[in-house]
């Protein structure tokens, strides 16, 4: 019994966007690390979402029964957008849930496949990299030690300091870029192995797979042909 549940626990990890094999090996130990941080990250946009939410409804009601709306309201929504927009991004990368051209790629099988994935990821890295760059020295003109709040620059309504969302954007890329780092890695085994299916990268699944891991999302059952847990009784 534990030899199975180490089994179906270890070689597919599967969410309504994707799957990813998994097993005991370092690139797998490590996809499962940064793993851990996407999901704190990507926890923290969802409640910068539901808190946003809250503010709009404090606003509104602040407007219309106090006519007194929440001072800084549009403030506050420009200091969460970095929140929302990019702490997810490196969670929906492991998953292959950005925008992808799977129509095309799942007609192409192999090393053929594993090396234009490649190719792809790479690109994506180096752009990222310079990005990274980029949104540093942004925020790095934001942020003083020795000025007010450490800040040079602030909300034009009720001065927020600006540079703790400005800080936000490099930290969430350079977790992107540990994503695409270890997918590389991924995708370059697979070329020289030739395997069918690597470790630690989503993998292209038709409509059939699709609507079975979305139903397993939801529902908490597994298919026991795919691999996964037992439904449970």
């Amino acid at each position: 019994m534990p030899a199975r549940a180490f089994f179906t626990q270890e070689r597919l990890d599967i969410t309504k966007s994707g799957s990813v094999r998994i097993d005991g090996g370092l690139l797998s130990r490590l996809d499962r690390l940064v793993l851990r941080l996407e999901s704190s990250f990507a926890l923290l946009s969802g409640l910068a979402v539901f808190l946003l939410m809250v503010l709009a409804v404090v606003s509104v009601s602040g407007r219309n029964f106090f006519n007194q709306p929440l001072p800084g309201y549009v403030d506050w929504i420009e200091q969460a957008m970095p929140l929302i927009a990019f702490m997810g991004v490196a969670y929906v990368q492991r998953y292959g849930a950005h925008i992808r051209m799977d129509f095309f790629l799942s007609q192409i099988k192999g090393r053929l496949l594993w090396t234009i994935e490649f190719g792809t990821t790479l690109t994506i890295l180096l752009v990222m990299l310079v990005l990274v760059y980029g949104s540093y020295t942004h925020f790095d003109r934001s942020f003083d030690l020795d000025a007010p709040l450490w800040s040079r620059d602030s909300s034009m309504d009720i001065a927020i300091p600006l540079w703790p969302a400005k800080l936000l954007v490099p930290l969430a890329f350079a977790v992107l870029c540990l994503r695409l780092s270890l997918q590389l890695w991924a995708y370059g085994q697979a070329v020289f192995s030739g395997t069918k299916d690597p470790i630690a990268v989503p993998l292209i699944e038709n409509a059939a797979q699709q609507a079975a891991s979305e139903a397993a999302s939801v529902s908490g059952y597994r298919d026991d042909t795919l691999g996964e847990d037992q439904p449970r009784v």
